[in-house]
């Protein structure tokens, strides 16, 4: 009997732990991200297509082209977006 008592305080604790680990992760269908504030910054007061230059999040210089992302405008890289860090 006691042992029946901590099999199921154990699973319960698991379910518990195992429902709220599924909870912290952001759905896989949301919304992308938006641009980066860089890119906004570095097409301030500029129009879509004008050629720019900024400082990225790793520190390193972009080139890039103003383009339109819904109601901002944006600097798109050269090439398309950099790699995920560590690649």
């Amino acid at each position: 009997m006691k042992l029946m008592k901590h099999w199921m305080l154990w699973s319960a604790l698991a379910g518990c732990m195992l429902s709220a680990s599924a909870q912290n992760n952001p759905p896989p269908d949301g919304p992308p991200p938006g641009p980066p504030p860089e890119a906004v910054a570095a097409c301030k007061g500029k129009v879509e297509g004008d050629k720019v230059q900024f400082t990225g999040h790793r520190g390193d210089t972009v080139s890039g082209v103003c383009h339109k992302h819904g109601d901002v405008i944006a600097a798109m890289p050269e090439g398309g977006p950099p790699p995920p860090p560590g690649r």
